[in-house]
């Protein structure tokens, strides 16, 4: 008789974090790395709001390469499942800013920026445990 390999099956919810890991890292690595390369088409008219405010960034000189540099290292952390909450953490800000930009500047295109919300969520949700001494309310010293 053949001895058969039990392994512990996956848990839904850890297969759905995978998978969610796995999506927000790829579309920041891509879109990240498209913010150095340009190997994605450009949108052909933008919002006369939206194309001031992307010009702004380019033209301070660092504010862009910040913004995809941050992408492209979250999406990274994220493909590797390496410091997952610290990834989490660092592209907050960025998705508040996706999520302004269309809101105010070009909400017709607000679709992905939702989706990335959705999955910041949800990560963030499920590697909660990582953050509870970060949000203690009083701390205490080492």
């Amino acid at each position: 008789m053949a001895t058969q390999t039990t392994s512990k099956p996956r848990s839904f919810a850890r297969s759905l974090t995978t998978a969610a890991r796995i999506l927000m890292g790829l579309g920041f690595l891509v879109f990240g790395l498209n913010g150095f390369l340009q190997f994605l088409p450009q949108p052909k008219s933008m919002p006369e709001g939206a194309a001031a405010f992307a010009g702004a960034l380019m033209k301070t000189g660092y504010m862009f390469p910040t913004i995809m540099g941050t992408q492209v290292l979250v999406g990274v952390l994220l493909l590797l499942n390496r410091l997952v909450p610290l990834a989490l953490a660092l592209i907050a800000p960025v998705i508040v800013n996706i999520i302004a930009f269309h809101l105010f500047l070009a909400p017709s295109g607000i679709g992905p920026g939702v989706v990335v919300l959705v999955l910041e969520l949800y990560l963030a949700w499920a590697y909660r445990n990582a953050y509870r001494p970060m949000l203690a309310l009083r701390a205490k010293p080492f």
